[in-house]
């Protein structure tokens, strides 16, 4: 089998395609426009596993033709930030995440391939998500045991969770992608997975405050540097649920061995309540394993794009699949502060503070 996958220089592609490539004697090829700093920390990586490389990006479909036919896409590739617009700018992250899908749906049209496309948690509305009835524990925002709302639960949220109303640039793009997704599969027989995804973690992803908070926050308090509490109060209380990326990995691998049975369904896929953490409660374990105490800034002001709390339900993709999510927070956080020293003359460069040397 052929695939190809987008973004795949990229974190998560980067590690699908070694992962695919490490379990399977596949052509695996990565297409990828290295925008975003530290992806070229990708390509030896993928070079040595022999892994194909083409510098492109989805916004050309010549780049994508460059890459040649495939049985499978992945599609990873997006403009991942949240926050992406809100400076005036929206052409980035509206012509990447749904001028890209469709360019990649009309490869995907002409070679007949079938597609997992990676979506995210933040196609649901940021109203809904802010009237969640939670309670504010020491720690961190909580939903009662006793409550249930349509797609919420003290398990988290699943695929009935509302999708009306604003959810940023970010969010609508994969929304709207979705539905081009179920188009082509209704109207030209592409089979495709779409999954739903919550925060993904783990080495070689290079976070930032706007995306990718679990590995900044490590890396702050191994590299040194300060962190900010915002919004919300500035108290840190605001929760997410986890993923490491080879816990997506065997899901995706699993998906790609049942296209035939899983094809046309979306699925909300994430670390679930038991692996889901509050910035105040990561600060403490991030401290305890680098021992190294950091100064925390707060700052009150709830951005229009904050969340305080999401928590995925898995219940769907787990009775459909039987996956469930291996790593806990401990093990995440283990994984990564471990790759942080391990290339820190790599990383500092990157993800280390302003005046942070090597």
């Amino acid at each position: 089998m052929r695939v190809l996958i987008t973004g795949g220089a990229g974190f998560v592609g980067s590690s699908i395609a070694l992962m695919l490539r490490r379990d399977h004697q596949w052509d695996i090829v990565a297409l990828d426009n290295l925008k975003r700093r530290g992806s070229e920390l990708a390509l030896r990586r993928l070079a040595d596993a022999g892994v194909g490389f083409v510098h492109g990006d989805i916004r050309n479909p010549e780049d994508l033709e460059a890459a040649g036919r495939a049985d499978l896409i992945v599609e990873c590739s997006a403009e991942p930030s949240v926050s992406a617009g809100f400076d005036g700018d929206a052409r980035y992250v509206v012509n990447t995440n749904l001028i890209g899908t469709f360019n990649c749906l009309e490869f995907a049209r002409r070679y007949r391939s079938a597609t997992i496309f990676l979506s995210t948690s933040r196609v649901y509305s940021i109203a809904a998500l802010r009237a969640l009835p939670l309670a504010a524990r020491a720690t961190r925002f909580e939903l009662p045991e006793t409550l249930t709302g349509p797609g919420w639960s003290s398990r988290g949220l699943s695929e009935a969770f509302p999708t009306t109303g604003s959810r940023s640039l970010y969010g609508a793009t994969k929304l709207a992608s979705e539905l081009l997704i179920e188009e082509y599969g209704a109207m030209y027989g592409l089979p495709a997975i779409v999954n739903r995804c919550g925060v993904i973690t783990g080495p070689w992803q290079m976070g930032k405050v706007d995306q990718g908070f679990f590995v900044l926050w490590a890396a702050r308090h191994l590299y040194g540097g300060t962190l900010t509490y915002s919004g919300f109060d500035g108290a840190g209380l605001q929760v997410r649920d986890v993923l490491h990326v080879a816990d997506l990995y065997a899901l995706i691998n699993h998906q790609i061995r049942n296209l035939e049975t899983l094809a046309g369904r979306v699925f909300n896929v994430g670390g679930g309540i038991a692996s889901s953490v509050s910035l105040r409660e990561l600060t403490s374990l991030c401290a305890e394993r680098t021992s190294n105490a950091i100064a925390i800034g707060s700052n009150p002001a709830t951005r229009p794009e904050d969340i305080p709390y999401y928590v995925t339900d898995n219940s769907l993709i787990t009775a459909q699949t039987g996956w469930t999510p291996s790593y806990t927070i401990e093990r995440s956080l283990d994984d990564v502060i471990s790759w942080l020293d391990q290339y820190r003359s790599d990383l500092i460069p990157i993800l280390g503070a302003p005046g942070v040397v090597r």
